[in-house]
């Protein structure tokens, strides 16, 4: 990989799985502290652009513990929905998205409201998708779980029903089942 200082980009944040910089070119650097996490998050992308998913940031490559891929210019979900409501058009794309994991093959159909970042014209991308390939989660609890401490719980069930109803009957039971 070339020679990157990160004097010469914008920190954007961290997590549990590293530090990421918005680097003058316009892409994203993440820097992993675990190189399998690493490893396991590039093949997610890797796996995502193959099949030309609009739901994950392009990937450019990955050395070690390093990867480039697409920045994503957003609000992650909380944010967006503090500040702005959940919409159905957001409910649906939301909905759409997990499906996509499913038609992806991942076991993990699940993500983190901090994870889920709202762009243009209430689309969605997933910044930092890890343990799709290997946990096994049959439907999106922590997303629930975050519409549901921002009271958007209700509203995104009801679209669910009326746009999946066998979706909504298969989460509702899932979901009552781990509660």
């Amino acid at each position: 990989m070339e020679n990157i200082n990160l004097d010469d980009c914008k920190y954007l944040g961290h997590g549990e799985n590293g530090k990421v910089y918005l680097m003058p070119n316009g892409k994203a650097i993440k820097i992993c502290k675990n190189e399998e996490v690493c490893k396991e998050e590039y093949e997610v992308l890797k796996i995502a652009k193959k099949k030309k998913s609009h739901y994950f940031p392009k990937i450019y490559k990955r050395d070690g513990n390093i990867m480039i891929r697409e920045y994503v210019d957003g609000k992650n979900l909380r944010e967006y929905i503090k500040k702005n409501g959940l919409s159905k058009k957001l409910a649906v794309n939301l909905i759409k998205m997990i499906e996509e994991f499913k038609k992806l093959g991942f076991k993990r159909l699940d993500m983190r409201g901090a994870h889920i970042y709202v762009v243009k014209n209430e689309k969605v991308k997933v910044i930092d998708p890890s343990m799709q390939l290997i946990k096994e989660v049959k439907y999106p609890r922590r997303m629930l779980k975050d519409l549901k401490k921002l009271e958007v719980q209700k509203k995104f069930y009801r679209v669910l029903k009326k746009k999946r109803p066998k979706l909504y009957h298969d989460w509702r039971k899932l979901e009552k089942r781990n509660n």
